[in-house]
């Protein structure tokens, strides 16, 4: 298939799909000024080249780009059954998308988390001032004095999912469930090489789903997947939405 063929066929399995789940990397947020980590110019590229961090923006300055807002459209037109992302920016519960419809496998640097009862408040609603007790991950020493959490008084972590860290088990377990039950699983802007969040597309593939794959570069699922786009988001994903809406129109 020419390139124009693949989006006709994307935008058409997008517009009859009934359980559509989406899943982003850090390829999503690149348009908000963010460095992905594997790409031509990535954090991990550079630093296997000995090169310093490529240049980013105070992340609590990022906004969602015009790839987070498509994905809303997709909310918007019934057509997203859920979403599933490895970035920690924030950024898809900016765009619109509610946590009852996404599961963030690597965390969000935002939000802590009780380690008892389980549940998220933002690090102000939690009374954390970063500067006294530093960031919360879990692998840091807990202080006397710290807050803990306001609904059961358990210990207050940092969501965000660090190198040997477990992942929220209740995300994981319904990305799971939704990547089992999927029909059409689209992977945009990740590398698919973290495990386990990197093991959704298998799982939707051997449960039937159609696989898209939207990525810059390999990734280890290219041979399986149905369409593979080795080409900018910002160049495929426009076209496809467009055609989507035509499809569901008609």
């Amino acid at each position: 298939m020419d390139l124009e063929e693949k989006i006709d066929l994307a935008a058409q399995w997008i517009a009859e799909s009934e359980r559509l789940v989406v899943f982003t990397g850090a390829g999503c947020s690149t348009a908000s000024g963010l460095p992905d980590y594997r790409g031509p110019d990535g954090v991990w590229t550079r630093r296997d080249k000995g090169l310093p961090p490529p240049k980013s923006p105070p992340w609590d300055q990022v906004k969602p780009n015009p790839n987070h807002y498509l994905i809303v459209e997709l909310m918007e037109m019934g057509k997203l059954n859920y979403l599933i992302s490895q970035n920690v920016d924030g950024l898809h519960a900016k765009s619109g998308i509610p946590f009852d419809m996404l599961s963030e496998l690597h965390g969000n640097l935002y939000f802590m988390k009780c380690l008892s009862c389980n549940k998220k408040m933002l690090f102000e609603k939690a009374g954390w001032d970063k500067e006294k007790w530093g960031k919360g991950y879990r692998t840091l020493p807990v202080q006397e004095g710290q807050p803990s959490c306001p609904h059961c008084g358990g210990r207050l972590i940092s969501s965000i999912v660090n190198f040997g860290d477990p992942l929220p088990y209740d995300e994981l377990e319904e990305s799971i469930k939704r990547s089992q039950k999927a029909d059409t699983f689209f992977v945009i802007g990740s590398s698919l090489v973290v495990t386990p969040a990197a093991n959704m597309p298998g799982i939707a593939k051997q449960n039937g789903a159609k696989l898209i794959i939207l990525n810059k570069g390999d990734t280890p699922y290219d041979h399986v997947a149905d369409i593979k786009f080795d080409n900018l988001i910002e160049d495929i994903l426009p076209p496809i939405m467009e055609k989507v809406k035509k499809l569901i129109k008609n």
